[in-house]
């Protein structure tokens, strides 16, 4: 059976013998935050090397064994959160050397972080703040409004607010559930790249532009020497040490500040790493990041798996797969999300 076909089977088997009954009515805490179930407790195999980290370590204390994650957290997109985090630490084999690195606003910051503790209380975690007026004065109006939040532009600044102990990361979307051993995507040797991603040469990358910017000489000998492909910033591996050397943060503050003024793209955050990134970039397998699940910016209508393996699954887009499936109204691939789904109905859950 080809790999693609024997993942979907085995996650619509799951799906089904585990059926779980949605009611109208949600549960939420004290602070207004949806609740979740208690994940189970996830260990390390015996191949596994015994390892620990601190925050306060400090550059020269870097681990290979230890793989961090950072995402975003908000109250909107947490329980696509949460199913991710769940995710990644149900098929890696080497969970308990898995430390995420979650970055929120100062909203619902200390109640975030008892969410997560509550839900997950063998996880190794860290929650930093990152400051809005940071990006304030340099985020454009997008396509979509939820491209325009602050927090979304907080992958910029990942070298400024994680300690600089930790070498590398893996950013993930808050839209995405993990299928396999994140230690494979963690171990691709980056060469002399900054950033590793999947790319996607054959996507039309003059329209992730305005004419604007192709009208204007300067603008468009910014790709000279490179040949650009467009690739999804919600899949990263980066290099933190080469980028603060690099000054990466300042380059694409740089690119948002010319399109305030002149609006030379349309899709909040993305373009400027397009800009800086484009071309040299460590390519990473297509399967690191089956994309565009949740359909278009404007209709997030369905869509199929691209061909070939499957490692992660990624809902970019307007649809979002907890809230077709709260209206019952889904798409097909939403089902392979909804078993990661840790969401807390205020009824009993039937798992028969």
């Amino acid at each position: 059976m080809p790999p693609q076909r024997h993942f979907l089977c085995v996650i619509l088997i799951l799906t089904f013998t585990s059926t779980v009954h949605f009611p109208a009515t949600a549960s939420v805490t004290s602070g207004g935050l949806p609740e979740f179930r208690e994940a189970p407790a996830f260990r390390n195999g015996r191949e596994c090397p015994k390892t620990a980290w601190s925050s306060i370590l400090d550059k020269n204390s870097h681990n290979p064994s230890i793989i961090h994650i950072a995402m975003t957290l908000d109250s909107t997109y947490l329980r696509g959160s949460v199913a991710g985090v769940f995710s990644v630490l149900h098929h890696a084999s080497c969970p308990e050397n898995i430390v995420f690195h979650f970055i929120a606003t100062t909203q619902r910051r200390g109640d975030l972080h008892r969410v997560i503790t509550a839900t997950f209380p063998y996880l190794n975690f860290h929650l930093y703040h990152f400051d809005v007026n940071r990006v304030r004065g340099k985020i454009s109006i997008s396509v979509r409004r939820a491209l325009d939040q602050p927090l979304n532009y907080a992958r910029i600044y990942f070298a400024d607010l994680l300690p600089t102990g930790v070498r590398r990361i893996i950013y993930l979307d808050s839209d995405l559930i993990v299928v396999d051993d994140i230690a494979k995507l963690w171990r691709i040797n980056l060469g002399k790249h900054v950033l590793g991603a999947p790319e996607y040469c054959h996507a039309n990358f003059t329209n992730y532009f305005t004419p604007k910017f192709w009208s204007n000489p300067t603008f468009a000998a910014s790709f000279r020497g490179r040949n650009p492909c467009y690739f999804n910033t919600g899949v990263m591996v980066i290099d933190l040490w080469k980028w603060r050397e690099g000054k990466f943060t300042e380059k694409l503050e740089h690119w948002m500040r010319i399109q305030k003024r002149c609006r030379i793209y349309e899709l909040g955050s993305l373009p400027p790493f397009l800009l800086v990134f484009a071309g040299d970039v460590e390519r990473v397998e297509h399967r690191w990041n089956q994309h565009g699940l949740g359909g278009d910016n404007l209709e997030g209508l369905c869509r199929n798996l691209h061909p070939g393996r499957v490692s992660l699954l990624h809902w970019s887009g307007k649809g979002k797969p907890w809230l077709r499936l709260d209206s019952k109204k889904p798409c097909p691939l939403d089902s392979l999300w909804a078993p990661y789904d840790l969401f807390r109905h205020s009824s009993l859950f039937s798992d028969s």
